[in-house]
């Protein structure tokens, strides 16, 4: 009896003081919503505070406030706190920190004591071969890169752009550059926009007068050569009410500023009647001229022709993940597996694919932000570039490999160069303006931009902004149309 009093007693005590630990750590909460952290300000900052507090269901603990907030359901438009409202803050706090470490006239080198001066001495004392120093060089240079606002100039107006950039797209030697651009009543303008004053050591750009509007959505681009190099303009428009989608063939001359009278003929025009087209691709292999292909909604692939090989190859990125190759000259075998001449799979939706120079490698994303280098004669993974950011969009991969570099504008808003040799990442750049669907940077890189005597760098478009992102720490914003002529 005694011996079941004492349990009894014992339980007793350890009941009241656990309940009495749990009166010391939950205390009741007020109106304002609001209770002290046991935590004292003078024992510990704010990062110990938020380090040490315990999470607790439907709260969230501000380090700088040292207080607890309740948090409500995120669709309660009354309550500023919300899981997804304090996830964007604290997001929305950390670009404005990179920005500013950013704009900063001093940056991380991308690797330890690499510097200009030290790949030249070794470039001198025969220590680097002439392709690893320029690559060198590249990495050295972009990790330094300093950001210009443009202004984006045209003959005819002096009204500045108010409309969002939805796609740019540089023709192959980076002279020119195709825009489509958001406008507020719906629909996209689209048109071309020049190069001018990096002759002189700065860049402005100049968008074509004879911009032409569409109550479709542009969901795709593609420089084609019809008759030249870089002729054309394909384009996928969406489908809308009673309008079918289509895909367009535009000639590049239709955009120019020059007027050469009634008698030009601006060279082939035309539509395909293709109602579930978004993504195209221009083929410029001689043996399948004047050859192009599109991804369909109802079978969504991404398609990317093979340029190098002596063959006619085809590769299609799938929402399955799967990643296959037709050979063009075989597409009377019909729609089996047996048209397929090479198949290897990622493990989410394909988001972009970019063939390399070297025809036995391609690069591919998918929605698992993985970007990985597939060597198509075994099937196999042989690099992934990690930090990458992407859940849901389709968002490109650009490759450079002149300069050995790989460029990915991710869901998060950042835009991050990687060593196309061994991985590595070398710079993660945050946008200029706050992240969210509708401001995901477009970016163009070229070693050469305005063409074979244009200047290296980044262009950037984020909502109706254009920057560049400068080689030259030395560099001087570009003249206006009138200081150039």
């Amino acid at each position: 009896m005694k011996r079941g009093n004492w349990r009894a007693s014992g339980t007793d005590r350890q009941r009241q003081h656990s309940q009495s630990q749990w009166r010391s750590r939950h205390r009741p909460l007020h109106d304002e919503q609001e209770y002290s952290s046991e935590s004292t300000a003078g024992d510990a900052g704010s990062s110990t505070a938020a380090s040490s507090a315990p999470e607790l269901p439907g709260f969230y603990f501000d380090p700088e406030k040292n207080r607890y907030f309740r948090l409500l359901p995120g669709h309660n438009n009354c309550n500023p706190l919300t899981k997804e409202g304090l996830q964007k803050k604290e997001e929305e706090k950390k670009r404005s920190a990179l920005l500013a470490e950013d704009d900063g006239p001093r940056k991380k080198a991308p690797r330890t004591g690499l510097n200009s001066a030290l790949l030249l001495q070794k470039r001198h004392l025969g220590l680097l071969p002439p392709s690893s120093y320029s690559r060198l060089i590249h990495e050295v240079k972009v990790s330094g890169m300093q950001r210009h606002r443009l202004e984006v100039q045209s003959s005819n107006s002096t009204s500045p752009n108010t409309d969002n950039f939805h796609l740019i797209v540089a023709d192959s030697a980076c002279e020119r550059v195709f825009t489509v651009n958001d406008v507020s009543h719906g629909g996209c303008k689209y048109g071309i926009m020049n190069f001018h004053g990096y002759r002189k050591g700065s860049l402005s750009v100049e968008m074509c007068d004879n911009l032409y509007f569409t109550n479709r959505k542009v969901n795709s681009v593609c420089w084609a050569s019809v008759t030249h190099t870089d002729s054309h303009v394909l384009l996928c428009l969406v489908g809308i009410s009673q309008t079918p989608g289509c895909v367009s063939l535009l000639p590049a001359s239709l955009f120019s500023n020059f007027n050469p009278g009634t008698n030009h003929q601006p060279g082939m025009l035309c539509s395909f009647k293709i109602s579930t087209a978004w993504s195209c691709a221009w083929c410029l292999n001689p043996q399948a001229d004047k050859t192009f292909s599109t991804g369909q909604f109802l079978t969504p692939c991404l398609y990317a022709f093979l340029h190098y090989a002596v063959a006619p190859v085809l590769f299609n990125g799938c929402r399955s993940g799967e990643i296959f190759s037709i050979d063009l000259r075989q597409r009377d075998r019909g729609r089996s597996h047996g048209w397929k001449t090479s198949r290897f799979f990622q493990e989410s939706a394909i988001t972009s694919i970019q063939l390399l120079q070297d025809e036995n490698y391609l690069l591919a994303a998918d929605m698992l932000g993985k970007i990985k280098l597939w060597d198509i004669r075994v099937k196999r993974s042989v690099k992934q570039y990690e930090g990458h950011h992407n859940e849901y969009a389709y968002l490109p991969i650009h490759v450079n490999e002149p300069e050995g570099l790989l460029l990915a504008v991710g869901q998060d808003c950042y835009t991050r160069l990687w060593s196309l040799h061994d991985s590595s990442l070398l710079r993660t750049i945050p946008s200029p303006h706050p992240a969210g669907k509708d401001s995901i940077p477009n970016v163009v890189f070229s070693s050469q931009l305005g063409g074979s005597r244009g200047l290296p760098g980044l262009l950037m478009a984020v909502r109706h902004d254009l920057y560049y992102y400068s080689y030259n720490k030395d560099y001087q914003d570009g003249l206006t149309l009138e200081g150039q002529c």
